[in-house]
């Protein structure tokens, strides 16, 4: 089965974890602090903190921001629902904003209407959680102007633009955002199995995550068998065996992405046909990390649905997936959600992920256009 994502390990990936296999520590111990400063110095962050998951990641930062019940946290509707789940751990309300129909991240001007109408009822919003949606980074700048006019927090949600660049700056998520999470994920640019971090500039933000990460836990220095707990804390601490993993993942990452860019090149020659697909667009001065390769289909013009071409496919051995049910479509947040999402609704109803990770071969990736194109084309209605 050719997947719509897949991880890669070399062998020096497991000898790294090998490595840690035979050491005295497994977890808490000193590959984790390594993980750290190499993502620090990867990424140009002052503060990194390794965690269990991008998603506890996400709840990391709402604790330190104290999100409450009085608090509105705003986010786009493409992204997987562990960026709003977040929110709702803490009680916060959650809303939308729509996407932008060239780059699918965060609509600027729909944002700036929203933040003009909150601040008409005398209403802020606390938070705005950013995903660089398949690994297209945001309009930063403008987004750290409106963070200022109108007093919020905000968090790049940078779990799928791991090795994104805007100005051929690679160090640009923490440079704009309060916050920025991570996942490496298996299907992720880098991966620790599961796990994640935050990157930060704040040393306030960072210390406080970094005690909620380990229970709360508050140590003495000079009595380490003593320690005290003043407020309640999660177990969401990476291993020094996936820490490892990390490591050398992390030192391949430049090399996954420009294959992941080859692989998105092809599949934009080979699918130019405007009047059936739509690639994906990449603004000037943007480099693409391209976790996904979201291509739109016009289904309208064909006599076979998404959910057909999909089952067809995956008869042929192709798995391809979507990226996402839009959060506001599942029941969860069905009567937390009002907005009126138009762009999204319609991206929803063409979008397909097509496979794209490092080991993909040319042969699979012929395979695949082959077999889109021919369902594609022999479903035109007349």
């Amino acid at each position: 089965m050719i997947n719509y994502g897949k991880h890669f390990i070399d062998n020096e990936d497991i000898k790294s974890v090998i490595r840690v296999l035979k050491s005295n520590f497994l977890t808490q111990g000193p590959k984790i602090l390594e993980f750290e400063n190499a993502l620090k110095k990867k990424f140009g962050a002052k503060h990194a903190v390794c965690t269990s998951s991008g998603t506890s990641s996400l709840h990391l930062c709402g604790l330190a921001l104290k999100w409450t019940k009085r608090d509105l946290i705003l986010a786009s509707p493409l992204t997987f629902v562990a960026t709003t789940n977040a929110a709702l751990y803490l009680n916060a309300k959650v809303d939308l904003v729509d996407i932008d129909k060239e780059t699918y991240n965060i609509d600027l001007d729909k944002l700036k209407f929203k933040l003009n109408q909150l601040k008409n009822k005398k209403k802020n919003i606390h938070t705005l959680i950013v995903t660089d949606y398949a690994g297209h980074p945001s309009d930063w700048s403008q987004l750290r102007t409106l963070s200022k006019k109108y007093k919020f927090n905000l968090i790049n949600d940078n779990c799928h633009a791991i090795g994104a660049k805007i100005s051929k700056d690679e160090k640009y998520a923490v440079r704009y955002a309060d916050l920025v999470c991570h996942s490496y994920h298996p299907v992720k640019n880098i991966t620790t199995g599961e796990g994640g971090s935050v990157l930060t500039n704040n040393k306030q933000l960072y210390e406080k995550i970094k005690i909620l990460r380990s229970h709360g836990m508050l140590k003495n220095k000079q009595k380490p068998w003593k320690y005290s707990i003043n407020e309640l804390g999660y177990n969401y601490r990476l291993t020094d065996i996936q820490s490892a993993l990390g490591i050398s993942q992390l030192k391949k990452l430049n090399r996954f992405i420009k294959r992941r860019n080859e692989i998105a090149k092809f599949y934009n020659d080979k699918l130019k046909d405007s009047r059936l697909f739509e690639i994906p667009k990449v603004k000037k001065n943007i480099f693409h990390a391209y976790h996904l390769y979201p291509l739109k289909i016009r289904f309208d013009k064909l006599t076979i649905s998404k959910d057909m071409l999909l089952k067809k496919l995956r008869l042929k051995g192709i798995n391809l997936q979507i990226h996402y049910i839009p959060i506001h479509h599942h029941k969860l947040y069905r009567s937390k959600i009002n907005s009126y999402l138009p762009n999204t609704e319609e991206f929803f109803k063409q979008v397909v992920s097509l496979p794209i990770y490092f080991s993909l071969k040319n042969s699979q990736i012929n395979y695949v256009v082959k077999n889109l194109r021919k369902l594609i084309y022999s479903n035109l209605k007349k």
